[in-house]
């Protein structure tokens, strides 16, 4: 029985790597003009620390994870990333890249207090960015337990 457990380990192992290699290069064309931003938050805003920021996306469309759908994608939240990731393969998913790969167009988020820069990167249905990148500009907002309530429409 041990055996059969073990080729059975060895074996999703190397699908998952086949997988993995799969994705190297493999990127999906953004149709042309394509642009994601925030719809409720610009550069510079100040927020209360527990907020919710909205999605919008033109000339492409969005759909779930695992939808290879041609001209769609899901969005990407990155959150103070210190450097971009390689866009020729699936985006980790940390504190710095949240994934919204239901097809969520919001989010509530819970920053602690300060300076933050923001950037939403829509990616495929495997979660490599598009070619070129579908990404808004870097947006600075500040966290402040003080301010007024931020309009989340």
């Amino acid at each position: 029985m041990k055996l059969k457990s073990g080729v059975l380990v060895c074996a999703v192992v190397a699908l998952a790597s086949l997988c993995a290699a799969g994705y190297a290069g493999a990127t999906s064309p953004s149709a042309e003009g394509a642009e994601v931003a925030f719809a409720n938050l610009s550069d510079g805003d100040v927020v209360q620390p527990s907020f919710v920021v909205r999605f919008t996306v033109s000339g492409m469309g969005i759909a779930p994870a695992g939808s290879r759908i041609e001209n769609t994608g899901h969005f990407h939240l990155l959150i103070d990333l210190p450097d971009l990731p390689d866009f020729s393969q699936p985006l980790p998913a940390n504190e710095h890249i949240r994934h919204y790969g239901k097809g969520q167009t919001q989010a509530e988020l819970d920053l602690g207090e300060g300076q933050h820069t923001l950037q939403l990167l829509l990616a495929d249905y495997a979660h490599v960015p598009h070619d070129p990148p579908v990404m808004s500009q870097v947006i600075t907002i500040v966290v402040d337990r003080d301010a007024p309530p931020h309009s989340d429409s």
